[in-house]
């Protein structure tokens, strides 16, 4: 495929439109996206001007969310961070073995001899004994290679909680 004037002056048009690269190449026919990308560099085309899928105006801390793509389930490891990171996560609310309730965590945190034994406190998580925290711990998938948190991943979490209570 050889530029043509024509073709350079339309790609220059597509280009300052916002036109990706692949719609630009199917628009000039003849010729494919690492051409025109190519061909865009060796003009020193401004940079990309916003496409017509992304706003570029500025958002609001209210307005910024999580994208999840596809349809695919998060994985262990991204709920773990997502509760860790999650400003609202409701902190331990320490409780011994007298005052557990129907309403409290009942996953122990420490072992039954030691003198800061405790249990987690937080509001369990729909019919489970409890939060949504130790939900993920408790419930863990047979046999899936990605969903193996490996030994590092509990202390990590058990110093965030901590950090955040």
């Amino acid at each position: 495929m050889s530029w043509t004037s024509e073709k350079v002056e339309k790609l220059k048009e597509l280009w300052s439109k916002g036109h990706t690269a692949s719609q630009i190449a199917e628009m000039l026919g003849d010729t494919t996206r690492n051409a025109v990308i190519g061909k865009a560099h060796r003009l020193n085309l401004a940079a990309r001007a916003p496409s017509k899928q992304h706003s570029n105006a500025p958002k609001s801390k209210e307005d910024k969310q999580v994208i999840r793509r596809g349809n695919a389930p998060m994985s262990r490891k991204a709920k773990f961070q997502s509760i860790l990171l999650d400003k609202n996560f409701e902190p331990e609310n320490p409780k011994s073995l007298e005052e557990l309730t129907e309403s409290t965590c009942k996953w122990p945190i420490g072992h039954p001899n030691e003198e800061k034994f405790y249990f987690c406190g937080r509001k369990p998580e729909g019919d489970f004994p409890y939060c949504k925290l130790h939900v993920l711990y408790a419930f863990q998938p047979k046999n899936q290679k990605e969903d193996d948190l490996g030994d590092d991943i509990p202390e990590f979490i058990e110093k965030k909680v901590k950090s955040a209570g």
